[in-house]
């Protein structure tokens, strides 16, 4: 009886953070609980979002090279982690705002810039130029027409405090998806091995269509693809994951990367680490047990998977060829 109860299911889909959000949680549950978590998502957005006219961020944004803004304590904890790992220059910025904005890919009015306008919004993302103030909690973007973009971390942070908010209730299975952040809670009652079944995107087909699966246990899994949002100009696509450096989409032959890890924060973290590298990195992530692995995807159809066993892993398109299982 315990196990049938626990192989019930109550999903909810939802809109948000610019993406269908989807809630399932297994066992006794009611839809007013996937409300809840609903709610606690657009709490998050409501202070951190850059695409609406008021946020914490945007007032922050709105006041660079004026004063210092103070903001709650999960913007200024979220923004302050992401301008340290924005001071790496491993390819993830917090800064590049004003680019994000120009491009405009995924939004109405995208377009390609010509070159003076990017030469001078590069002039404006400089992690550098960021200062925070611990006590009072402020954030000071000291240059005028900087602009704060969390969309590289955000989802993650947002999906791991919903896991924090399931489990603090108890919740011994359930799916957070946010688009491309899934994170997976508790063991899998719906399969007899208790993995959960993770399908790797196909980048050249509609969404939902899987190139692999890894059975895996209670994990995230993130991805970043050009596939995800692009521009279409004069037979050549501009996807959307601009280089902070060159103020262009981000250019090698990976179609997509996939992270799993505990943490769907660090997840996001190292899948910009890893696109923007383009391919593996030696000794990548092998002192961080919390990282399970990661799974490329190439332009021509080849898959390079690190960390992950062999065993877990099934090929369900025969188009793509698996170059390596470390």
């Amino acid at each position: 009886m315990k196990e049938a109860l626990a192989r019930v299911k109550t999903t909810k889909t939802y809109y948000g953070l610019g993406t269908k959000i989807n809630l399932t949680l297994y066992g006794e549950t009611s839809a007013s609980q996937l409300d809840a978590t609903n709610q606690l998502i657009a709490y998050y957005e409501d202070r951190l979002t850059v695409n609406r006219p008021h946020s914490e961020v945007m007032a922050v944004n709105q006041a660079a090279g004026q004063h210092p803004v103070q903001v709650s304590d999960a913007t200024y904890t979220l923004t302050k982690r992401a301008i340290q790992l924005s001071r790496q220059q491993f390819g993830f910025n917090a800064t590049i705002g004003p680019l994000v904005k120009l491009w405009q890919i995924g939004f109405e009015g995208a377009h390609v810039p010509d070159q003076t306008a990017i030469q001078e919004r590069l002039k404006l993302i400089d992690p550098k130029q960021a200062e925070f103030n611990d006590q009072n909690l402020t954030i000071f973007l000291k240059r005028s027409g900087m602009q704060l973009d969390l969309g590289g971390i955000a989802k993650g942070y947002i999906a791991d405090r919903v896991a924090d908010f399931w489990q603090a209730y108890g919740r011994r299975a359930g799916i957070i998806d946010l688009g491309g952040n899934l994170l997976l809670i508790g063991d899998s009652p719906i399969h007899a091995d208790h993995k959960w079944r993770i399908g790797i995107q196909d980048p050249s087909a509609k969404r939902g269509q899987s190139i692999l699966n890894v059975a895996t246990g209670p994990c995230s899994a993130v991805t970043s693809g050009i596939y995800e949002r692009h521009l279409e100009v004069n037979g050549h696509s501009y996807h959307h994951i601009l280089d902070p450096h060159t103020g262009y989409p981000k250019q090698n032959e990976l179609a997509s990367v996939t992270i799993f890890s505990k943490k769907s924060i660090d997840g996001e973290i190292e899948t910009a680490r890893l696109f923007f590298a383009g391919k593996p990195l030696a000794n990548w992530a092998v002192d961080r047990p919390d990282i399970m692995g990661a799974v490329f995807v190439t332009k021509d159809k080849h898959v390079t998977i690190v960390g992950l066993e062999k065993a877990t892993v099934t090929l369900l398109d025969d188009r793509y060829q698996i170059e390596k299982l470390p």
